[in-house]
């Protein structure tokens, strides 16, 4: 059985209910749970959520809502693999557990169905299949802010041409495939036994302020065509 999970709390305070606030034409939900749909790799769609009309809505788009997450599971210091681990119990109490879940974020409207079944192809073997995609500029020669003035993080790199730096990624905030081992295990995410999945720049966008929101609704309707 293949299963994918999407968390959905209701708690969301920089861009409030964003898990269900109108983007593009359609609840942010949707596109994740779309996605899902469309990649042919699921089972059982399910999202975990703490709040009753995000319940609603997800169930509105096709997903399954098995439950109404507790509150212990549902405030900012609750992680995503405490979350996952919930889920999984909930299926195994019904003999249900899969031998590996995708957990796929609410608000990950960037995301191809062509990506999740890459990552379910490349998960035998791993303990996570983790989507990430390049920096735009190097890490190595950021600064800070110091007084009125600016410093480097690591000066060392200061005469370093960019070209001659090495490339460094970050995660690219969409889904995650990992066993049912790794989750309950709580390996880590970013260890020995994770494979990245490389997205291209383009194709990712973090949404956490009012301004990610309106550059993301410009960057997906340029991708779209709409």
């Amino acid at each position: 059985m293949s299963i994918c999970m999407i968390p959905a709390r209701g708690g969301s305070k920089r861009i409030p209910r964003k898990n269900i606030k109108p983007f593009c034409g359609k609840p942010m939900i949707a596109w994740s749970i779309e996605a899902a749909q469309a990649s042919g790799v699921f089972n059982r769609i399910l999202v975990s959520t703490d709040d009753t009309e995000i319940a609603e809505v997800a169930r509105a788009c096709g997903a399954e809502v098995p439950f109404i997450r507790p509150a212990a599971l549902s405030d900012d210091h609750a992680t995503t693999a405490a979350v996952i681990v919930h889920m999984l119990d909930h299926l195994k109490a019904r003999g249900q557990e899969p031998t590996a879940i995708c957990c796929l974020y609410a608000t990950a409207p960037f995301v191809r169905p062509d990506d999740i079944r890459t990552g379910a192809q490349m998960i035998e073997g791993a303990d996570y299949i983790i989507p990430v995609t390049s920096f735009a500029f190097p890490i190595q020669r950021a600064v800070r802010l110091k007084g009125e003035g600016l410093e480097m993080f690591d000066s060392s790199n200061y005469a370093t041409r960019s070209q001659d730096l090495e490339e460094a990624y970050h995660d690219a905030g969409q889904f995650y495939w990992g066993t049912a081992v790794a989750w309950r295990e709580n390996r880590p995410a970013f260890g020995a036994g994770a494979r990245p999945l490389i997205l291209p720049r383009h194709r990712v966008q973090d949404i956490d302020t009012p301004e990610d929101w309106v550059r993301a609704e410009v960057m997906f309707r340029a991708l779209q065509g709409i």
